[in-house]
Parts: C-alpha cells; sequence; structure tokens
C-alpha cells in the first residue's frame, strides 16, 4: 500500500468565481464585456456632448445681443427665416445666425415671424429678437393731413409718403376725407390710409349730425360739411371758427348770399382751392356754381376737407347777432351786426393793405 503523501494532489477544487468568469468570458452577450462597455462608453459620451451642445446653444439664444443702441431694420415681405437670420447679423442685432435659426426652429417660431419694419432695442437677446418679430409689432410711421385742404391735394401729399405703397387711381369726393394725424407701418398702402380717411370722416360727420344743434337751418349732413368747408377757408383761428359758423347760420337764416370769397376761389380754380392771385371785382361777378356772392344759399358740394373743429363749430355755432366779417389784419376778423358797421370795418382793412403793401416796397 503506496504512501497517501506520494500520491499526486491537486491544487484544489475549482472555485465558483473561476467557473463565473469562464462563463462571462464564454458569453457574447455579457454587460460586462469589453466591446459593450466600450459602447456604453461613447453613448455616454455622445449625450454629454448633445447636453453641453444644447445649454451651449439655449445659453447663446438667450444670452444679451450684441447691438448698442436701439436700431430699425426692414425685413422684406416672403423673407425666409435663413434670409432674416443673415439681415439681422448685418445690422449688428444678433451675433449668429445659425443659433438664431436653430433656436427659431427648436421652438416652432419660423412661421410667425412677421414683416415689416421693426425697432431693435440694445442687447435683445436671439429669443427676444425673434419673439419681436413674431410680435408683429412694427414701426409707425405718421402723416398729418392739414384741415380745409382739397381732396385733390391730400392724394397728392400722400404720394410724396415714401414709406406707403401703390398708387391712387381715382380722387374721393371733396370733403369726404377728414383732416388728421394716421399711423401707418411701412408698405402700407396708400388706398388703404386714404379709405381709412373717408371711414373717419363718414363717422365724425354721423355722430356730429345726430347731435346737432336744434333749428339748424341745414337739410342733410353733407349740407354740414359744405358749411364746415367754407368756415374751414375763412378762418385758421381757433376761437373764431364758431362764430364764422354763427354768422353764416345767421344769413342763411335770412335768406342772405353767403358772399364767401374761398367759394369763389374754388370755382375760378376749377376745384385746386388756390387761385394765385388775389381776387377782383370781376371774380365776384363771375358766374359759376361756387359764386356765392351771385347764387342764394350753400354751394352744390364742399369746397374742401374740413377739420373736426369746424365740422363741430358748424353743428355747433356760436349765438350772435353779427352777419358781416371781414379780415383785421392780425390773422383774425372784425364781426359786424349792420353793414355801416361792415364797410366802416372794410375800409379799415384796405388802409391796412396799402400800409402793408408800402412797407413791403420799401
Amino acid at each position: 500500500m503506496a504512501d497517501q503523501s506520494d500520491t499526486p494532489q491537486s491544487d484544489g477544487p475549482e472555485t465558483d468565481g473561476s467557473k463565473t468568469d469562464r462563463q462571462d468570458r464564454a458569453k457574447p452577450g455579457s454587460k460586462r464585456g469589453p466591446f459593450w462597455r466600450l459602447l456604453f462608453f461613447f453613448a455616454l459620451l455622445a449625450v454629454g456632448a448633445a447636453a453641453a451642445g444644447a445649454y451651449y446653444i439655449k445659453n447663446e439664444f438667450e444670452r444679451p445681443g450684441p447691438l448698442a443702441e436701439s436700431q430699425s431694420l426692414v425685413i422684406e415681405r416672403g423673407s425666409a427665416v435663413k434670409e432674416i437670420a443673415e439681415d439681422l447679423e448685418v445690422a449688428g442685432i444678433i451675433s449668429n445666425p445659425d443659433i438664431f435659426r436653430i433656436g427659431v426652429r427648436v421652438l416652432d417660431m419660423g412661421r410667425d415671424l412677421k414683416a415689416g419694419e421693426f425697432v431693435f432695442e440694445a442687447q435683445m437677446s436671439m429669443r427676444q429678437v425673434a419673439e419681436h418679430l413674431r410680435s408683429g409689432e412694427t414701426l409707425l410711421h405718421r402723416v398729418t393731413i392739414p384741415e380745409g385742404l382739397t381732396s385733390q391735394d391730400v392724394v397728392a401729399l400722400l404720394a410724396q409718403v415714401p414709406q406707403l405703397e401703390g398708387t391712387i387711381d381715382q380722387i374721393p369726393p371733396e370733403g369726404a376725407l377728414l383732416p388728421e394725424t394716421y399711423y401707418f407701418s411701412r408698405g402700407d398702402s396708400r388706398q388703404v390710409v386714404l379709405a381709412r380717411m373717408a371711414q373717419d370722416m363718414e363717422e365724425a360727420v354721423t355722430a356730429l349730425w345726430s347731435q346737432r344743434q336744434e333749428g339748424l337751418p341745414l337739410k342733410s349732413a353733407d349740407e354740414l360739411v359744405v358749411l364746415a368747408s367754407i368756415v374751414e377757408r375763412e378762418t385758421g383761428v381757433d376761437g373764431e371758427r364758431a362764430l364764422v359758423a354763427g354768422v353764416f347760420i345767421n344769413r342763411l337764416r335770412k335768406g342772405m348770399r353767403l358772399q364767401s370769397d374761398p367759394t369763389v376761389v374754388y370755382g375760378l380754380a376749377e376745384g385746386t382751392g388756390e387761385l394765385g392771385r388775389p381776387l377782383t371785382r370781376k371774380d365776384l361777378k363771375t358766374k359759376h356754381a361756387y359764386n356765392t356772392y351771385i347764387i342764394d344759399a350753400l354751394p352744390p358740394g364742399p369746397i374742401a376737407n374740413p377739420g373736426l373743429d369746424a365740422l363741430q363749430a358748424v353743428a355747433e355755432p356760436a349765438e350772435t347777432e353779427f352777419f358781416y366779417f371781414v379780415a383785421d389784419g392780425s390773422g383774425g376778423h372784425a364781426f359786424a351786426k349792420t353793414l355801416d358797421e361792415h364797410n366802416k370795418n372794410v375800409a379799415a382793412w384796405r388802409k391796412f393793405q396799402k400800409q402793408q403793401k408800402a412797407t413791403d416796397q420799401n
């Protein structure tokens, strides 16, 4: 019998851990395999890079922009987001057109960006710029229509406003436009602005006619506009309009002719409102539809576009005993109850004119 100690001995039974290691190495799908660990590592890198990129873009999109002071920029109709971004960069409003485009796309704002002329404030972020473009709050321009212009004059004035577009093919009826200050955006139509003037006049006349003083010798709102246009051309003094209107109302009630020089000028000048020379005695005797020295009552239509104050003056004229007035040389008028008083005022006016002419010649 051999000695047990001489029998070759193994190093001992295999451990469970050794078997597991071999099994792990044998299983291609093991999560602890080198390939999958590497893939997982790169996935983490990609996610991290994407997160870092998103953070960078968001930060750039929302940080203050490079604009040092407020500036306007016109965004043309039909511009794509790419073109808008490039225009903004050229104008110094944004610093990176690519980030602007990405930010707009992410926020789904591309279809909402409006055309027009915008004012951008200093240091607006790209997000603020995009939201401003989406709001449509364009820069407003204005045009002031002076009281007493003819419709032909108003159309000519609008034609000279460079921010408006389009043409006006037909001159509106005299007295159909309300002189006011009108606001508009660059690129608006001249015809649209003109339509607003007509709408405003219609609304103003309708309101004033419904609230007019009782007992006026006027048959319609149209006649109110006719008389208001005469008042407008007779005086530009605010405090005189209601008084001048009162004089004409008194004359109409008595069946007296209005004898208004501006109506004569309008008829002779064929609707332009400007004769280019002083009226003569012959002019006052020349027959035409607007010569209120010859015709009874009102002329057939307005001689200008009266302002709201003149319309108001006719709707609520001053209660007065005056039937006459003439210029007094100070920009206003001298009023009289009788023809004798009026003739004295006329003599004083002519004396003033002679003195003024002599002064000018010297």
